[in-house]
């Protein structure tokens, strides 16, 4: 939220384009807190991956390595600009009962 981390990192890249992840706020708060524009997609080898957003990837190489584990191809979403919610949503706001496990696609009429 801070902006320090301009790069989401995932294993495999959405089925659908996206302009935009929802961020969800894990326990206590347990609720969607805001969205963050999705400016492009960077999609690789490891180590080509890494090259191009260490600068700013808010994680380090160790953790990296760690996710990536047994892997040959890395998905990183380059992050613009975040519009923190005035008043969070439940995640039923969005038609979604639980936490996902992974993705999940929203349609931006919230």
């Amino acid at each position: 939220m801070a902006g320090n981390k301009r790069f989401e990192f995932r294993k495999t890249r959405c089925k659908e384009n996206i302009d935009a992840i929802v961020i969800y706020a894990t326990a206590p708060i347990m609720q969607v807190v805001a969205e963050v524009e999705v400016t492009g997609i960077i999609e690789g080898t490891l180590q080509t991956v890494w090259k191009r957003t260490a600068y700013a990837a808010g994680i380090d190489k160790s953790f990296f390595d760690k996710y990536y584990n047994g892997r040959e191809n890395a998905v990183a979403y380059a992050l613009g600009r975040i519009k923190r919610y005035r008043k969070p949503l439940k995640l039923s706001d969005f038609g979604i009962k639980s936490p996902p496990q992974s993705y999940v696609y929203v349609r931006s009429e919230i």
